[in-house]
């Protein structure tokens, strides 16, 4: 069986890295059972991370096997990286003709690449298309992120999702129940195999910092691509500075426009908060395992501080993964920045929410979809 697996952005390698870690352990026990086969997984970086540093890292921090095909398509508008990745998509899919194509999360590259394996046909036939992470929904379709996932799963042949709400929002949409699969969190498989790890960095030392810490971290646009906006959030964290160290890795994307709307000056003068570059994985997880509280607008942060019960402020209207808000440690605060520090000294008080470990995010996820994968191949 062959498997082409796509991944984009920085956090597709979080999750691949469970997906390639289960065909290792599958390919190592396969011949014990007369009924399963080999898998050749052939692994595609799409190139689309403004970084390529920066992904490298990630391969090796994941130990994941180095992409046996970078399609190295850079930055652009959404309609230019998603038309790019199409076209170059196609030219892979037609050589490699896997059995399944796999993708992950709600990046370009993930609809992208659904798109193109749903209308190819080499011949008679066309790759069974498989979405990892499938049925989340913001309900907010101003996202770009939700408008790539209700495509994505549109077109699926077999959907994985990590929570149970995914389920009725597919079933809703009219997707068959019998393409659903309620698997638990790759993600999670990934932090709980590296957790141990990441106890090795140094990123600490580094920084000249010890607990405790608090760490923000921003990137959507609707926060960080408005003077206003962001200039409103610069403030609130640095008042929260005055009452926790913050550790800040700051996107490219925010970088830049706190340079441009001339606010890195109010960031310097907060001596209480470290400002540093995109971390790696492990150095990121040693951080996040030891920290006070999380301020983010990030998707897969809230998933992460869930299962280590960490309290996290989620500066957003909406999320599209409720059971972090339901059972486990996320506050969703909107994007008013005078409820940030209001919530800070909650949590610092000791009152903030304890945190359940959501159902099946057990670390074995990923081992879970390839049993399932290998069984459709055979039916």
């Amino acid at each position: 069986m062959k498997l082409l697996s796509i991944a984009g952005a920085r956090p597709n390698f979080v999750k691949l890295a469970s997906i390639a870690s289960a065909v290792d352990s599958h390919n190592q026990t396969y011949q014990k059972n007369p009924l399963s086969e080999r898998i050749n997984h052939v692994i595609v970086h799409t190139g689309q991370h403004y970084d390529i540093q920066m992904s490298q890292q990630f391969f090796e921090d994941l130990e994941i096997p180095k992409p046996d095909i970078n399609l190295e398509v850079g930055s652009g508008s959404h309609a230019q990286q998603t038309a790019e990745i199409m076209k170059r998509i196609e030219q892979v899919l037609l050589k490699e003709q896997p059995d399944i194509m796999l993708v992950v999360g709600d990046v370009n590259s993930t609809v992208a690449s659904a798109l193109v394996a749903s209308k190819i046909g080499y011949p008679n036939k066309r790759p069974l298309i498989v979405h990892v992470e499938a049925g989340l929904r913001s309900f907010d379709r101003t996202m770009p992120e939700e408008i790539n996932r209700l495509l994505t799963d549109a077109i699926s042949d077999l959907l994985f999702v990590t929570e149970k709400s995914a389920i009725k929002n597919l079933t809703n949409e009219g997707i068959s129940i019998n393409k659903i699969h309620f698997v638990g969190n790759v993600m999670i498989d990934t932090l709980k195999r590296h957790i141990k790890k990441s106890l090795n960095s140094k990123i600490k030392d580094k920084l000249k910092i010890s607990a405790p810490y608090g760490i923000v971290t921003l990137h959507r646009p609707s926060n960080v691509d408005h003077y206003k906006n962001l200039e409103l959030l610069i403030n609130s964290i640095s008042l929260v500075s005055e009452k926790l160290n913050l550790i800040f890795p700051v996107h490219p994307r925010t970088m830049a426009n706190m340079h441009k709307f001339g606010l890195m000056g109010k960031i310097f003068m907060s001596k209480n908060i470290t400002i540093t570059e995109p971390l790696g994985y492990l150095d990121f997880l040693n951080l996040l395992k030891d920290s006070s509280l999380v301020i983010t607008d990030s998707g897969g942060i809230q998933e992460e501080t869930t299962f280590l019960n960490i309290p996290c402020i989620t500066l957003r209207d909406n999320t599209e993964r409720p059971i972090t808000v339901d059972i486990g440690s996320n506050y969703l605060i909107g994007a008013s920045p005078d409820k940030i520090l209001p919530t800070v000294e909650l949590i610092l008080k000791g009152q903030g929410k304890n945190s359940n470990i959501p159902e099946l995010w057990d670390g074995t996820t990923g081992d879970r979809i390839i049993s399932i994968l290998i069984k459709e191949t055979k039916t």
